[in-house]
C-alpha cells in the first residue's frame, strides 16, 4: 500500500460490513492509500448495536472509524460524510480525491456529497426496503421511492452530460464520486435499471475500472453485488436473509 504523504500517521480502525455506506469508506482509503486495520461488523447479529461499539457510533450503524488524534487520544468517528470529510482533511495532502479547500471546485465536491447523503442513499435505502424487505409489498412506497431514486439519478445523469466531465467535478475522482458509486452500482437492488442512465451507466464502469474502488469494494467481504444482480434465485435469497434479520431488528428497536 502508499506511503501516505502527512505530517500525521494514521492510526485507524475501520468498523465496516459490506453494504453501500460501508464500502465508501474503504474504497477512501484505498484511493488514498492509508494503512488501515479493519474490524468485520456483522449486521446481522446486531454486533453494531453493542455497548462497546456504541462507544464509537451511538447511533448504531456502520461506517464507524477511530483514529488517533493531534492530542494523543481516541477520535471517533461516525457518519459516512463525516468520516470521508475527515479523512480528506487530514490525510489527503496531494488532493488526490479532493480539491484544495476553499477553492470553486471543493464546494461543488460538497454540493455532490450532501447530494448522496441527503438524497439517493435515504432514497434509494427506502426502495431497497419496500421492494426487497418489507413483509408485506405495498405498491405506493415501492413506487414512490424507486420514482424518487430515478428522479435523482437524472439529476445525476443530465449533470455528466451538461458537465461533459468523466467524473461529478471535473475529470478527477473525488469523494463524491466515491460516496454514489456503491449506491449506483446496486441501482437493481432498488428495481431501478441504470441503462435508463446512459451516462451515469458509462461513469459507473469507469469507477469499477480503478484500482482503488476494485480493491476497497471487497472490504471486510467480497462485493458480490453486480453477479447477484444476474441471478434471479441469488437475488431472492439474499432478500429472503436480509428481510429476516432487518424486521428483527425494527421490532428490537421498537421495544426498546
Amino acid at each position: 500500500m502508499a506511503v501516505v504523504s502527512s505530517s500525521k500517521t494514521p492510526d485507524i480502525t475501520l468498523y465496516t460490513g459490506q453494504t453501500p455506506n460501508g464500502i465508501k469508506i474503504s474504497i477512501t482509503l484505498e484511493e488514498l492509500g492509508i494503512p488501515y486495520k479493519t474490524h468485520a461488523i456483522d449486521i446481522t447479529k446486531d454486533t453494531q448495536k453493542e455497548p462497546w461499539f456504541l462507544e464509537i457510533n451511538p447511533n448504531g450503524r456502520i461506517p464507524a472509524l477511530t483514529d488517533t488524534f493531534t492530542d494523543g487520544q481516541t477520535l471517533r468517528l461516525f457518519e459516512s460524510g463525516s468520516i470521508m470529510q475527515y479523512l480528506v482533511e487530514q490525510y489527503d495532502t496531494e488532493h488526490k480525491i479532493s480539491y484544495p479547500k476553499g477553492s470553486r471546485e471543493s464546494y461543488e465536491v460538497n454540493n455532490w456529497l450532501f447530494f448522496l447523503n441527503a438524497g439517493v442513499g435515504p432514497m434509494q435505502g427506502q426502495a431497497n426496503h419496500f421492494f426487497r424487505y418489507a413483509p408485506e409489498k405495498i405498491p405506493y412506497g415501492i413506487s414512490r421511492y424507486q420514482n424518487e431514486t430515478r428522479r435523482l439519478y437524472m439529476v445525476l445523469d443530465k449533470h455528466l452530460k451538461d458537465a461533459g466531465t468523466e467524473y461529478l467535478v471535473g475529470n478527477k475522482c473525488t469523494v463524491a464520486d466515491i460516496a454514489h458509486w456503491g449506491w449506483i452500482t446496486a441501482a437493481g437492488w432498488a428495481g431501478v435499471d441504470i441503462d435508463e442512465f446512459p451516462l451515469l451507466k458509462t461513469w459507473d464502469e469507469r469507477m469499477l475500472g480503478r484500482p482503488g474502488v476494485e480493491k476497497g469494494r471487497h472490504v471486510p467481504t467480497p462485493h458480490r453485488m453486480k453477479e447477484i444482480l444476474k441471478d434471479k434465485e441469488a437475488m431472492d435469497r439474499a432478500a429472503k436473509q436480509a428481510s429476516e434479520w432487518i424486521v428483527r431488528g425494527q421490532k428490537e428497536d421498537a421495544q426498546e
